[in-house]
């Protein structure tokens, strides 16, 4: 078994958590509102929910009778515990994330339900092409400052690796506005999103470097930054032999081509 190569810093995002302010998960708040909407169309009443996620306290007043757990390396979920498993808004920092996925369907009940949302490949692409051309026109080069974010069609690819039944993969934008560059930095830091990298440069990134990327971001009408995340939601299922499945290739009833010929005769 391969070891999958170091990505994030674990204590270093544990301390970039423990400084977060709660005015900033506002991204939080929204995924909330998002995962409320997704259950209200399931026609199920679950009782045994848990949270994957690094903000308790937000997370546990959407579902107070959640057992709320951290986003570990292995997380602290028994087999077969659970009707419904949300992973929070944190996936992206994962150095394993089909190994995320597989603990979480092994926690579920036989068609139990998983929600894992993640900021996707779309998330602050300006930001990002200004970090990277400010720091190489500054320094003559670049250092790991970004998670390399999912595209949405690997994400759900994942979901079937992982061993869930009617996986299903899509996303929704939210962009936010800010004062400027530097304001968009801060406030990231403030939700717990600073860089976290295993092979960041270990020093402040010189103020020379954001100043140029801050005023190469893009502006509106009112000379405002506005940044888009995108946040990509994954749902799948525990598998169970009440669910639907596909038709074994060629056992259709009728072909194709004879359908399009009756359709074609009928419409003459």
């Amino acid at each position: 078994m391969t070891t999958p190569p170091r990505l994030t810093d674990r204590p270093a995002l544990a301390r970039n958590r423990a400084r977060v302010d709660p005015t900033a998960l506002y991204l939080h708040e929204e995924a909330i509102l998002e995962v409320q909407e997704r259950l209200a169309l399931v026609n199920r009443r679950f009782t045994a929910p848990a949270i994957v996620t690094p903000f308790a306290d937000l997370w546990q007043n959407f579902l107070p009778d959640a057992r709320i757990v951290t986003d570990d390396e292995v997380l602290d979920l028994q087999p077969g515990a659970h009707d419904l498993v949300i992973h929070a808004l944190s996936l992206h920092w994962a150095d394993d994330p089909v190994g995320q996925l597989v603990q979480c369907r092994r926690a579920l009940k036989p068609d139990g339900l998983m929600i894992a949302l993640t900021f996707g490949g779309q998330t602050l692409a300006d930001l990002r092409a200004a970090l990277a051309e400010a720091e190489a026109q500054v320094t003559g080069g670049l250092s790991p400052r970004v998670l390399p974010m999912a595209e949405i069609r690997d994400l759900g690819a994942l979901l079937q690796r992982a061993g869930f039944a009617l996986p299903v993969a899509d996303s929704f934008n939210r962009r936010v506005s800010h004062r400027d560059g530097l304001h968009l930095m801060r406030d990231l830091r403030a939700m717990g999103e600073g860089n976290a990298l295993a092979g960041r440069l270990r020093h402040f990134t010189r103020r020379d470097v954001l100043l140029r990327a801050a005023s190469a971001l893009p502006t509106d009408a009112e000379g405002r930054v506005v940044s888009d995340f995108e946040v990509i939601c994954l749902t799948g299922w525990a598998p169970h032999e009440s669910q639907q499945k596909p038709l074994r290739p060629g056992s259709a009833m009728a072909r194709l081509e004879d359908a399009l010929k009756a359709a074609t005769k009928e419409g003459s």
